[in-house]
């Protein structure tokens, strides 16, 4: 008995905590790295944050947690970095180049 009221309360904790997240917006942390996210992706002819974000939830279905553009440390290029929490409560950060739309990698953030 104790073990389905505790399975209930997990899972009712997991629905508010995807709930709270759908519930704010779904891009980097202020307005100013949105602008300039979006200047960057115009000036370097990148696909644009709604497009990354929508390829990475098609990658890895979930709630958007945050969006970065990033330049590549080892290869020339940039890549949105998309932070998706699975219905598990998981994170996950989702690799797609910026200039492509393709799916670089898609990999479990343990921290």
């Amino acid at each position: 008995m104790h073990k389905a009221s505790n399975k209930s309360v997990n899972l009712l904790m997991i629905a508010l905590f995807l709930g709270a997240m759908a519930s704010h917006p779904a891009l980097a942390d202020d307005d100013d790295d949105v602008q300039k996210m979006t200047e960057k992706a115009k000036a370097f002819g990148l696909i644009s944050h709604e497009e990354a974000q929508s390829k990475a939830l098609a990658a890895k279905p979930g709630v958007v947690k945050e969006v970065e553009l990033e330049r590549r440390k080892f290869k020339s290029g940039w890549d949105y970095e998309v932070e998706i929490v699975d219905s598990n409560g998981a994170e996950w950060e989702v690799y797609i180049d910026a200039k492509t739309g393709k799916v670089n990698s898609i990999n479990r953030d343990w921290f």
